[in-house]
């Protein structure tokens, strides 16, 4: 039985390591003046004045870049190629 505990145990702590990945941030980028979505921690420092986060899944960072006050609302990185809005 305590084998079986372990186990479960193990398997619990590598699966949360795993979702760990998939953690998004939104990033206040001064020298670009725009508000990238980041998959790791940012850290503060120098052009990187806030980050805010962490999210579980990228539309939910875009829709919290969307309500952030100092973020641009024409992010050139939320257009395809030929300049349609996704």
């Amino acid at each position: 039985m305590k084998s079986l505990l372990l186990a479960g145990a193990m398997m619990l702590a590598t699966g949360t390591a795993c979702l760990a990945d998939s953690l998004y941030w939104v990033v206040g980028n001064r020298a670009t003046n725009s508000c990238p979505i980041v998959t790791k921690n940012p850290v503060i420092d120098g052009d990187i004045w806030f980050g805010d986060g962490p999210y579980k899944s990228m539309a939910d960072a875009k829709l919290a870049r969307s309500t952030i006050g100092a973020c641009p609302k024409d992010d050139p990185s939320d257009k395809d190629d030929d300049g349609e809005t996704r």
